[in-house]
């Protein structure tokens, strides 16, 4: 890798994509597909979009976009050291959509290769060649979650009208505010339709959450599309799940702003939760 690549793509001020980290505090609410979707639902408006499958034990984009990798963030771990921004290139999986995808590792004990140094580059490099980047992450507050929930400009956390969903949805926005990330975090209630004692209008006055973005419920063409490797926004574009979708789409796009590298956050993501300088009393 040599001096000119490294500036080139993380000098500070350098163009950038928008990051987007798509989390929840519990399992099976819908990460994926939102991410894999909404992706696809980007490419609609003729601007670079990257996904990145951030779930590095279990990840499941590349089957939800009927991909078979050859190469994952494994091999880009491998030979990082020594990568510039076209040699990466080749890693990237080409969905027919236009999406590019860096897909997980294909085995659980690998995902223990992706150290935070491969997460930074890997993460620069993709900002640094499409308009946005998507982040599918792994559960809840995982350390190598909390390094891109630091480095995104979006957050999208998941919940549903349930009321284990909620409870770890809680406790994430308390984490996510003391880690001073509450202002960039957006609040999507999942499978907002759904027959449930608690309504979908509840949740957000449950977490204190006053404008959440809601996305309806099809459970049927939900299961369809995961179990084919079709996003819906590409085959059922006018039904009310993908009217959702590409609502989102154009929110984000509407006020998109090209941003700047910013030097990394000093400290873990421990110390800041429980370092924090104490304030002064008078």
């Amino acid at each position: 890798m040599n001096q000119e690549d490294t500036g080139s793509v993380l000098q500070p001020g350098a163009k950038r994509g928008e990051m987007i980290a798509v989390c929840s505090g519990k399992g099976g609410i819908g990460r994926t597909v939102l991410a894999a979707n909404l992706a696809v639902a980007l490419t609609k408006k003729n601007i670079q979009i990257g996904l990145l499958d951030g779930n590095f034990q279990f990840g499941d984009i590349a089957l939800s976009l009927d991909l078979h990798p050859t190469c994952t963030i494994k091999d880009v771990a491998e030979g990082i050291a020594d990568m510039d921004r076209y040699t990466f290139a080749n890693y990237l999986i080409h969905h027919s959509s236009g999406v590019k995808v860096l897909a997980a590792p294909d085995r659980p004990e690998f995902a223990d290769l992706i150290t935070p140094v491969v997460i930074d580059r890997a993460v620069d490099l993709l900002l640094a060649q499409h308009d946005y980047l998507i982040v599918d992450t792994g559960v809840g507050l995982q350390e190598k979650t909390i390094q891109f929930i630091e480095k995104a400009d979006q957050i999208f956390l998941l919940t549903t009208p349930e009321m284990a969903a909620i409870k770890s949805t809680k406790l994430m926005l308390e984490t996510l505010e003391l880690l001073g990330h509450r202002d960039k975090t957006q609040l999507v209630i999942n499978r907002s339709t759904m027959e449930s004692v608690i309504k979908a209008s509840d949740v957000s006055e449950i977490l204190g959450f006053e404008t959440p973005l809601y996305i309806p419920s099809e459970p049927q063409l939900v299961a369809q599309s995961l179990n084919v490797g079709i996003p819906f926004v590409a085959n059922h574009a006018k039904t009310d799940i993908s009217k959702a979708v590409f609502k989102l789409a154009e929110q984000l796009v509407s006020r998109r702003e090209i941003s700047l590298f910013k030097p990394a956050k000093q400290g873990s993501f421990f110390q800041q939760l429980f370092h924090k300088t104490p304030k002064t009393t008078t």
